[in-house]
């Protein structure tokens, strides 16, 4: 390898792509292709990175087994940052079986480390958590650790295990300032502001008010009955109930949370659930088949009492009622927190993280669009949405839920 290409590299290492680039930027054998690509992903310009890792993997000869599987990596992780999640991940496992059985451990770890970023994202997390426990950071350089540690952190976030992810960020800290990479150094300090900015809302006895995540996880190991609107579930400590799939019955189980320790009339929650305007028999009767499945679906964590104008709820242990809910709340919601990482996604990608269907996610979309919460560039396939972080709030899903079907 010459001179140049060394430099270019170590440049690329330090986070100095501009430096990269004065040293290989009229070249156009294969490793100079591939680190333009690198150093123009590192710029920013994805879709020019992608075609120029592309030529040099065509380029490499068949004995360069180990620099082709190199360029599959990096464009997967250009696939990552663009939020391209359908690239095809059988493309990255050959790439790590071959740097593996080259002995280029770092490389292959590095593969590992997308898998697992990839899981993170779309709320797998215990796969992501088998394949992080497969991976020893010991040996790592600090920009490889730094990355490590921001992962172990983000699956921290996810779990509620605050300290654990806190920790992992203060490692992940201490590697960015050895690599001296101003890039990675930002991209810790912003997974530290998410620690300090609101994760939830706390709706208890007619009064709200903004939860850290720190206060979240203390909350869910407390003692009160917290009806989740994170994950749509009601819970207390370990026994929880999932209404996931049951928007109605969780619309009826929030509203007499919001109610505790009073009771909600029964045109309220008719309204809350069904959207009637008037309630009817028809609606009355609805609500009592409803009340029944929702009573049965909180055996052994709350009771649901009759009163003479509506419900009530009863928590089983006795104790506080709570409610807890998204930041900020409207009708599409989840949409908008994946957005709010201030990267550009494609309806396919949305759909996949979501968990839900992609005409639901393009229904969804436009109806933001309309409003001006979001905005599109591209036409077809390559069409992406995004929008800028809402200030003051996580910009990050920390804590994911479905879709509603639609």
């Amino acid at each position: 390898m010459d001179s140049l290409i060394t430099a270019a590299g170590l440049l690329l290492a330090a986070g100095d792509p501009l430096g990269a680039l004065d040293r290989v930027a009229l070249r156009e054998d294969a490793p100079a292709l591939a680190l333009r690509g690198i150093a123009m992903a590192q710029l920013g310009d994805l879709d020019r990175a992608r075609a120029l890792l592309r030529r040099a993997g065509r380029t490499f000869g068949p004995r360069e087994a180990v620099a082709r599987a190199r360029c599959v990596i990096a464009e997967a992780e250009i696939a990552l940052v663009s939020r391209d999640l359908g690239w095809p991940a059988k493309a990255l496992d050959a790439a790590r079986a071959t740097l593996e059985k080259q002995g280029d451990r770092l490389n292959a770890a590095h593969a590992r480390h997308l898998e697992v970023r990839f899981l993170l994202l779309i709320g797998r997390l215990d796969e992501a958590e088998q394949v992080l426990a497969g991976l020893d950071a010991t040996p790592f350089p600090p920009a490889s650790r730094a990355a490590h540690e921001l992962v172990v952190a983000g699956i921290a976030m996810r779990r509620l295990r605050t300290k654990t992810a806190r920790a992992a960020l203060e490692r992940a800290r201490h590697a960015a300032w050895r690599a001296g990479i101003p890039g990675l150094m930002a991209e810790v300090d912003s997974a530290f502001r998410v620690l300090a900015t609101p994760a939830a809302r706390l709706i208890a006895n007619g009064q709200e008010h903004p939860l850290l995540l720190e206060e979240v996880e203390t909350l869910q190991a407390s003692e009160a009955l917290v009806v989740d609107g994170l994950r749509y579930a009601v819970r207390r400590q370990e026994a929880r109930a999932s209404l996931a799939t049951r928007p109605v019955l969780f619309a009826l189980a929030r509203a007499l949370a919001e109610a505790w320790p009073g009771d909600m009339p029964r045109a309220a929650l008719i309204a809350r659930a069904f959207g009637g305007r008037h309630a009817d028999e028809s609606h009355r009767a609805r609500l009592r088949v409803e009340i029944g499945r929702l009573r049965a679906e909180l055996r052994g964590l709350a009771d649901i009492q009759a009163t003479k104008r509506g419900f009530s709820l009863a928590p089983i242990r006795g104790g506080e009622v709570v409610v807890l809910a998204r930041p900020l709340e409207e009708r599409h919601a989840a949409v908008l927190a994946f957005l709010a990482d201030g990267e550009a996604w494609s309806s396919s990608a949305l759909a996949l993280a979501l968990a839900s269907s992609q005409r639901s996610v393009q229904r969804a979309l436009e109806q933001l669009a309309e409003t001006g919460k979001v905005q599109w560039f591209g036409h077809g396939r390559a069409r992406r949405w995004m929008t800028p972080p809402v200030a003051g709030f996580t910009t990050t899903l920390l804590l994911p839920a479905p879709l509603p079907n639609g």
